[in-house]
């Protein structure tokens, strides 16, 4: 076989030129490789792929619709919300209807019991000030001297639940400016509801605003006694009574008005009765019902929220079938229910008054006993150390002042007083104190001021 790269003549290897034919590739089906795939084309940003655009529509249609159908179900929970509950557009009334805001203390009974109405006045500090809350303005403002009648002072003590029989006066005094008054209209109805006869107003003359007494209540005591738990004089704290089962000692209680007594809801549990009841008032002694009428009730009324379990609530009324007569013996006369806004600061310096049996270490029928005490941080009496959370807002905690004066056999819904700026104040009921052996536990009890409203509504409606 001749190899082309061979010169026949000298056996030399030497290039030789090849043919036109033979330039032609041999085979090539078998030395051509197989062509790659094509690689996908560029693709051009300045024109779009009409398939990425649709998919991007979709998607941006669908999270559109979903977005609208969570709005469409926030809305519709919203809506309902707002259809089934009244007040979400108002102010509750207590049956579970509901008054717009702007009725609220407008001198129109627009609740069927008419609570939109019932809290809309109240007294301020130991001066006794007048304030009614604006439905205009939505706060509490004093009312302006000008115009003012005692025929609206008596008005105005009736809305608390006080009779014509008990009004002293309406006084004067100046205040700062800030934040408005209410004045008595020029052309107001006598016999129009207090709040309509009254319009908000900025300026009031000389800032002459009203102070209100609605009864004669809580002086002519002195303050000055030993700390330690002591017998009680006749007459030194008239609004004690003893509150009085089939003729033995119960629970005190003290005289607020000539036919409402305060006392702890616990002493009527399981005597709810009036009949049983006997109340005995101007007494010290174990010889005092022997020389003094016995009272007869007509009415009972414990707190509705009163807990046997936690002793929340812990807070009764009395009504008497018949009035007190204040004037007949100087040793009978009301304590003064505590005003808004009278801030008793701890350690307030306080006395609480019980019919005690045991008094020096001795034992028999009961004495009125007294013993000075102070008020003691509620969060301290809470602790881990003394109460363990036991203690409610609705409660204040005391201590004896004199070490080794042990205050825990006080009577149950015996009052705590105080005396501020010469008027002796209703601070608390007595509750429960753990047994005399373990000093760290201060005596427990009822926060009058917590249940303001609740006393005014009970000697308003009843």
């Amino acid at each position: 076989m001749n190899n082309p790269y061979l010169d026949s003549q000298d056996g030399k290897w030497k290039p030789h030129p090849l043919s036109p034919s033979e330039t032609q590739p041999q085979y090539v089906h078998h030395l051509v490789p197989k062509p790659d795939p094509l690689p996908p084309p560029e693709i051009s940003h300045s024109i779009p792929n009409h398939k990425t655009v649709k998919q991007r529509c979709v998607k941006f249609t669908v999270a559109a619709v979903i977005s609208l159908l969570l709005l469409l179900l926030v809305a519709g929970v919203l809506l309902g919300y707002y259809l089934s509950s009244p007040c979400a557009r108002g102010l509750l009334c207590g049956d579970g209807s509901c008054v717009w805001e702007s009725q609220w203390c407008d001198g129109v009974k627009d609740c069927p019991a008419g609570q939109d109405e019932s809290n809309c006045v109240r007294l301020h500090g130991s001066s006794f000030l007048l304030q009614i809350y604006s439905s205009h303005s939505k706060s509490w403002k004093a009312v302006c001297s000008k115009g003012w009648t005692d025929q609206q002072g008596t008005a105005s003590c009736h809305l608390f639940g006080y009779s014509k029989s008990t009004y002293v006066k309406s006084g004067q005094q100046t205040v700062e400016s800030g934040g408005g008054f209410l004045i008595v209209k020029s052309d107001a109805k006598p016999g129009a509801p207090i709040m309509k006869q009254l319009v908000d107003s900025n300026t009031c003359p000389n800032n002459n605003v009203v102070t209100l007494h609605c009864i004669v209540c809580g002086s002519g005591l002195n303050s000055s006694r030993a700390p330690g738990s002591q017998l009680a004089t006749l007459g030194s704290w008239p609004w004690h009574v003893s509150l009085q089962v089939k003729g033995s000692h119960r629970c005190g209680g003290a005289i607020i008005t000539p036919y409402w007594i305060v006392t702890a809801a616990h002493c009527v549990v399981g005597h709810s009765d009036p009949k049983q009841w006997a109340v005995y008032a101007g007494i010290v002694d174990p010889l005092g019902p022997l020389f003094n009428p016995a009272h007869s009730l007509s009415q009972i009324v414990a707190h509705e929220g009163y807990n046997t379990l936690t002793q929340r609530n812990d807070i009764a009324l009395l009504k008497l079938s018949t009035p007190l007569d204040f004037t007949a013996s100087r040793n009978i006369a009301p304590v003064c229910l505590p005003n808004v806004g009278l801030n008793m600061t701890i350690p307030q310096k306080c006395w609480i008054t019980r019919f005690s049996s045991s008094i020096n270490g001795d034992s028999g029928s009961p004495y009125l006993t007294e013993a000075q005490v102070s008020l003691v941080d509620s969060a301290n009496c809470n602790s881990s150390l003394v109460y363990n959370g036991r203690i409610s807002q609705d409660m204040l905690c005391a201590r004896e002042i004199k070490a080794g004066v042990h205050t825990c056999h006080a009577d149950s819904g015996g009052p705590l007083v105080s005396q501020k700026d010469g008027v002796w104040w209703l601070i608390g009921d007595t509750v429960w104190g753990d047994d005399c052996t373990e000093h760290n536990k201060p005596g427990v009890y009822g926060d009058v001021t917590h249940f303001l409203s609740w006393i005014y509504h009970q000697m308003r409606v009843r």
